[in-house]
């Protein structure tokens, strides 16, 4: 499945039209616009046959990149280079003045921006990469219409400002934890949390979910015992993805397995489109409901672990490896199992 999956390497696009309202985001905080999705499906999305693709959840997490460094497998992390100040202020004046050309009678020529990629960008970490669809153009990778450049850096792992990312690996030995889909049972997937080689998914990108990401929409570990796994882009299909329209999606939303934070279609030429809880203006992260992802049974499957040797070792797959082979009701449990440090299977 993971293979017939396409890779997140820019932002991805809405499956419907979009348009701007003067509101305040109900998705974040100072911005002072609305993007809310119309009832006309994109015509690329069209082109793409999205509605014979593969639809899966949308997490709420942070994007990372699966890839090598300097000769081993890698954790990457997403780091989008955006405009210095002088260059965010030109980029401001340029959207300025596009807004006012679209209202106008557009006799004028459209307005257009120059950048200057030496003056208008932030610096980037000196291992810094671009995403691998964003167009070069005389050597400098090119900003998106957002003005940001997608890109990776590798995770360090003594860094502080990615000790999240690094929870979730073990670099020396080139592994990750990992949260996926398993088998069917009574009527509903069960998740399983594995330890694999970061080579067996080399090239892929997932998404990083957890104790410490965002707002933990699916209350994963505690503050005592953290938790984070790498959940591989489009590895979690819906079972029952409602028809992609707008009506059919408004509805799915307020069932039970529309408790999520959003869509994402994979298309058979590897093209992406989503759409988010917030485009329809419904709140994410939920109140007083459970997501899906929280609601589902989750097996710990660590038997594959070597941890003959345990030093340096991962603390947290050594944890996790101590209940290996055992179930519990929801990833809610999964703290109180390591908190309580018991080893029996139910």
């Amino acid at each position: 499945m993971m293979d017939k999956c396409g890779k997140v390497q820019q932002k991805v696009s809405c499956v419907f039209e979009t348009e701007i309202l003067n509101e305040p985001s109900n998705k974040r905080q100072f911005q002072g616009y609305k993007v809310v999705a119309s009832d006309v499906l994109k015509n690329t999305a069209l082109l793409s046959d999205v509605t014979r693709s593969i639809a899966t959840e949308k997490l709420d997490g942070t994007c990372v990149f699966i890839a090598e460094f300097k000769g081993r497998p890698w954790l990457w992390a997403r780091l989008d280079r955006k405009p210095n100040k002088a260059g965010d202020k030109r980029f401001k004046q340029y959207r300025s003045s596009l807004q006012k050309w679209e209202q106008s009678s557009q006799d004028l020529p459209k307005p257009s921006l120059e950048w200057d990629m030496e003056k208008d960008f932030k610096q980037v970490p000196e291992h810094w990469i671009p995403a691998s669809d964003v167009p070069i153009v005389n050597g400098h990778p090119q900003p998106d219409q957002n003005g940001h450049t997608p890109g990776w850096v590798p995770v360090e792992k003594t860094s502080r400002q990615y000790c999240w990312h690094a929870s979730a690996v073990d670099l020396d030995r080139s592994l990750g934890l990992f949260m996926g889909q398993g088998e069917v049972v009574s009527g509903a997937h069960h998740l399983q949390i594995r330890v694999l080689p970061l080579q067996s998914v080399l090239g892929h990108t997932a998404e990083l979910i957890g104790t410490h990401i965002n707002a933990n929409a699916y209350n994963i570990g505690s503050k005592r015992d953290p938790l984070h796994f790498l959940v591989i882009h489009g590895s979690i299909t819906l079972s029952e993805p409602p028809e992609v329209s707008l009506p059919a999606i408004q509805t799915w939303f307020s069932t039970e397995q529309g408790l999520v934070e959003g869509i994402v279609w994979h298309c058979s030429d590897g093209k992406l489109f989503k759409i988010h809880r917030h485009h329809l203006n419904l709140p994410w992260p939920l109140k007083d409901v459970t997501p899906v992802l929280t609601r589902k049974k989750v097996e710990i499957l660590l038997d594959n672990f070597d941890s003959e040797s345990e030093d340096d070792v991962n603390p947290v797959f050594l944890k996790l490896k101590k209940h290996s082979n055992r179930t519990c009701d929801s990833v809610v449990d999964l703290a109180q199992l390591l908190e309580k440090g018991e080893n029996k299977n139910e």
